[in-house]
């Protein structure tokens, strides 16, 4: 068994800004990711396998975290893959 594939079974509420919601819904529904969002009732995303967490972690820092967070964390994924 693959380890990203493994059963989690989470309803997760995604704690995002009310002008972030849309934008990161929209990503997930792309990763097809099952997740929901009524008027005035906060995101909420099933996670189904430690990908889709680690796919739904990335989203939300992607609106959350400024550039020099962002070009850090690119800069360690690059100095990791070419080790």
């Amino acid at each position: 068994m693959n380890p990203a594939d493994a059963e989690l079974e989470v309803c997760e509420i995604v704690q995002v800004s009310w002008l972030d919601r849309w934008q990161v819904y929209k990503r997930l529904q792309e990763l097809e990711i099952p997740c929901w969002c009524a008027v005035d009732q906060p995101l909420r995303a099933k996670i189904n396998t430690i990908k889709q967490a680690a796919q739904l972690i990335s989203v939300l820092k992607q609106v959350s975290a400024s550039r020099a967070e962002q070009v850090q964390w690119l800069e360690c994924c690059w100095q990791m893959s070419s080790s």
